[in-house]
C-alpha cells in the first residue's frame, strides 16, 4: 500500500526500490480502424463527386430564397430512387468488389443526397412563414424518397425477372 492506503499495481512508478516488475502486456486487440482506408478513400472520392453533383444541379435549376426547394426535393427522390436500382443490382443480380457500395452508395449518392440542405430549406420556409409549404415540403421528400427507393427496386427486379425468361 501506499501513504494514501490504496494498493500500488504492479510497475515501476520511478519511486525506486521495491515497485515491482510491469506485468507483460497482454494480446492487443486489432483497430476496428485496421484496413479501413480503401473504404474511407473510395467514400471521400464518391462524396466529393456526389456533392459536386448535387451543386450542379442546384446551379442549373436554382432555388429563389422563400421559393419552394424543388430542386432539393427532386435531387433527392432521385437520388434515392438511384440507391433503389443499385442495391437490387448489387445484391440480387451481380455481386460487386467490395469497394463499389462504399463508394457508389455512400459517397456518391450519399454526398449527391442532401439532409442537411433539406432541413435549411425547410427552416427558410419557416423563416418566411410559410408554414404549409414547409409541412409539404417534409412529407412530399420523405414520401417522393420513399417511393422512389421501392418503385426503382420494384422496377429493377422487374426487369431483371424479364431478361432471365
Amino acid at each position: 500500500m501506499d501513504t494514501a492506503g490504496t494498493h500500488l499495481t504492479g510497475g515501476s512508478t520511478g519511486a525506486g526500490a521495491g515497485a515491482g516488475p510491469r506485468p507483460a502486456p497482454g494480446p492487443r486487440r486489432p483497430s476496428p480502424l485496421r484496413g479501413q482506408s480503401a473504404v474511407v478513400a473510395v467514400v471521400s472520392v464518391g462524396g466529393a463527386l456526389g456533392a459536386c453533383a448535387r451543386y450542379g444541379a442546384g446551379l442549373l435549376w436554382p432555388t429563389a430564397p422563400g421559393a419552394f426547394p424543388w430542386t432539393t426535393l427532386v435531387v433527392n427522390a432521385l437520388g434515392c430512387a438511384v440507391i433503389g436500382v443499385f442495391m437490387v443490382v448489387i445484391t440480387e443480380v451481380r455481386p460487386a468488389h467490395r469497394l463499389v457500395r462504399p463508394f457508389f452508395g455512400t459517397g456518391v449518392l450519399g454526398g449527391f443526397t442532401t439532409f442537411s440542405t433539406f432541413a435549411v430549406d425547410t427552416q427558410r420556409l419557416l423563416t418566411h412563414h410559410q408554414v404549409r409549404a414547409a409541412v409539404l415540403y417534409l412529407a412530399g421528400t420523405v414520401t417522393a424518397a420513399l417511393l422512389g427507393v421501392a418503385l426503382a427496386a420494384a422496377a429493377t427486379r422487374g426487369v431483371m425477372r424479364a431478361r432471365m425468361r
